[in-house]
């Protein structure tokens, strides 16, 4: 059976835009991701979302996993487990590589749970 793809309406808004403030993101007492080029992603009426460029993640406390879920909104979602001191998270970052269209800005980006991560910041310049 074929995936359905669903386009964002009324009924279920998701709106992408660049985050005003830079994110900072801590796990294990330290920082982890530290962006200026990070998006809000809103999607209808969970809460909001910080996708934060790969490039500006400790790429050494991620590790791929070969987990994988699909949103019928935003397609295919990857998996990265986090290792950071005394916290590990299997599962705990994840990612659209083929992000649809109405998500497309987020691709190459990556979102954090915040129930794994000490905190994830949003700070004003």
């Amino acid at each position: 059976m074929a995936k359905q793809v669903l386009q964002p309406g009324p009924d279920h808004p998701i709106t992408v835009e660049p985050t005003k403030a830079r994110v900072v993101v801590k796990a294990g007492g330290r920082v982890i991701a530290d962006s200026r080029n990070a998006l809000t992603l809103q999607e209808s009426t969970y809460p909001a979302v910080q996708y934060i460029p790969l490039a500006d993640v400790d790429s050494g406390v991620l590790e791929r996993t070969d987990h994988e879920t699909y949103c019928p909104y935003k397609g295919e979602a990857g998996y990265y487990s986090l290792s950071v001191g005394d916290v590990k998270g299997e599962n705990s970052v994840w990612t659209y590589e083929k992000p649809y269209d109405a998500v497309a800005p987020i691709k190459d980006h990556v979102a954090f749970y915040p129930n794994v991560v000490d905190s994830i910041e949003l700070i004003e310049d």
